[in-house]
C-alpha cells in the first residue's frame, strides 16, 4: 500500500472483484462501507470511477481510493453522472434541460453549466466541453470533454469514433414497414431553426435513420432507432416525413398537441465509441422511461 497526497494507491495482484479486493485491502471495513464509498465516487479503477461493487478488476491494474477531502458529488434532479474519468464525463440527461445555453450570456441553467460548476469544486482550474448536444426534451446518453483539444478532437472524428448510437422513441400511429431504412436530403432555414427534408437529392446533407417497430397498441408505437448520420433533428424530422411524428413533438408534429406524459418521447438509449485517449471501445446505455412503454401498453 503506497500513501500519496491524499490518495490510496492499490494495484491488483490477481484477478478478482471490486467489493473483495477493497474489504482485503482497507482493513476491515463492512460492506456498508465499502458500498458507502462507492456511492460517494471515491474510488477509481484506473482513470474511471467506478461504484458498481462487482466490477472485475483485472491482475496488475490500478485502484485509487480518494480521502474524501475536497471531494465533490454531483446531485442533480435533471443530471446524473454514469462514467468518468481524467478525460471524459458520461451523463444521463432528463428532458426540460438544454445541453448549453441557446444564447452568450444566458443564465439558463444546463448540462453544461450543471458539470462545469461540478468540476471547479474540485478543481478551481477545471472546465468542461461540449461535445454533441441532445434536445432540451430528449433524454439520454450524453458526452463532455475534459479539454478544449479533446473536444475539438472529437468533434473533427466524431463519425469515425462513433460505433452506435440507438435512440427510442414513441411515435403516432403504426409504422409501414414495421422495420426499415430511412434516407432523405436534409436542408436547414436558419430563419425558422426548421430542417426540411427531400427524398431526392436536391443538395441538402444525406441522413440514414435505421428503425425498428417494437411493439404498438394502433395508437402509438415503441420505435428504436439507429443513427447512421447524426443530422440536427434526424429522428424527429424523418418520422415527421413519415406520417408518424414523435409524440410530443411541436415542432415537427401536430402543432400545440400535448403529449399524453408531458414530454417529448424521444430518449438516447445507447452510444458506443472508442475511446479517443485508451482507443478502447466504450458503451454506455441507459433505461428509456417506463412510461413509454405504458403509452403503447394501453
Amino acid at each position: 500500500m503506497i500513501k500519496r497526497k491524499q490518495d490510496t494507491i492499490l494495484k491488483v495482484a490477481e484477478a478478482t472483484v471490486l467489493r473483495d479486493f477493497l474489504i482485503a485491502k482497507m482493513g476491515g471495513m463492512t460492506r456498508s462501507s465499502i458500498k458507502q464509498l462507492l456511492s460517494q465516487r471515491r474510488v477509481k479503477v484506473g482513470n474511471a470511477v467506478q461504484t458498481r461493487p462487482d466490477y472485475s478488476l483485472k491482475q496488475g491494474e490500478v485502484v485509487t481510493i480518494s480521502s474524501g477531502r475536497g471531494n465533490s458529488q454531483l446531485t442533480h434532479p435533471k443530471l446524473k453522472i454514469v462514467y468518468e474519468d481524467d478525460y471524459l464525463i458520461v451523463v444521463n440527461k432528463q428532458p426540460g434541460l438544454l445541453t448549453v445555453a441557446a444564447t452568450p450570456g444566458s443564465k439558463e441553467t444546463t448540462a453544461y453549466s450543471i458539470l462545469r460548476a461540478y468540476v471547479k469544486k474540485q478543481n478551481a482550474r477545471a472546465s468542461v466541453y461540449v461535445v454533441h448536444r441532445l434536445d432540451r426534451e430528449t433524454s439520454g446518453v450524453l458526452v463532455f470533454a475534459r479539454s478544449e483539444d479533446l473536444q475539438h478532437y472529437m468533434r473533427d472524428y466524431w463519425r469515425e469514433l462513433v460505433t452506435e448510437r440507438t435512440y427510442i422513441a414513441v411515435a403516432e400511429g403504426v409504422l409501414d414497414p414495421r422495420e426499415g431504412q430511412i434516407r432523405s436530403w436534409f436542408t436547414e432555414d436558419k430563419r425558422n431553426a426548421m430542417v426540411y427534408s427531400s427524398p431526392v437529392d436536391d443538395g441538402g446533407d444525406l441522413a440514414v435513420t435505421n428503425y425498428k417497430t417494437l411493439r404498438d397498441n394502433q395508437v402509438y408505437s415503441l420505435v428504436e432507432l439507429h443513427l447512421e448520420t447524426g443530422r440536427t433533428n434526424q429522428i424527429r424530422v424523418h418520422l415527421a416525413s413519415k406520417g408518424h411524428p414523435i409524440v410530443g413533438d411541436r415542432k415537427y408534429g401536430h402543432g400545440n398537441e400535448e403529449s399524453p406524459i408531458d414530454r417529448l418521447c424521444l430518449h438516447a438509449k445507447v452510444l458506443e465509441f472508442i475511446h479517443p485517449v485508451t482507443e478502447k471501445t466504450v458503451r454506455f446505455e441507459t433505461a428509456f422511461p417506463k412510461e413509454f412503454t405504458r403509452l403503447v401498453s394501453e
